[in-house]
């Protein structure tokens, strides 16, 4: 993929999962009722933040890991037809 965005500090940027169409006795829900994902995978990821000493602090996720993320977390954007959510490292709660 030529994403050709680079994120700064200690952003990370996901692609989240596609949302589930059917419920679990099999519903086809419509895009009103379907939840916003809460988990993607990393598609690129910034240098990392700053320490008051003045060194980088390196990130712990890397690209391709598949992350869990706070509901709410982060800026979503839309870029080549693909939806993305930027988020600062520390919104990321858990790598699957």
């Amino acid at each position: 993929m030529g994403l050709n965005l680079k994120p700064l500090s200690d952003r990370v940027v996901v692609e989240p999962d596609a949302a589930e169409e059917k419920s679990s006795g099999g519903i086809i829900l419509p895009d009103t009722a379907q939840e916003k994902p809460q988990q993607g995978t990393v598609v690129a990821v910034g240098p990392g933040k700053a320490s008051d000493a003045g060194t980088i602090v390196e990130m712990t996720v890397k690209t391709g890991d598949k992350v869990l993320y706070g509901k709410y977390s982060g800026t979503e954007i839309a870029l080549e037809r693909t939806d993305f959510v930027i988020m600062r490292e520390s919104d990321i709660l858990a790598v699957l």
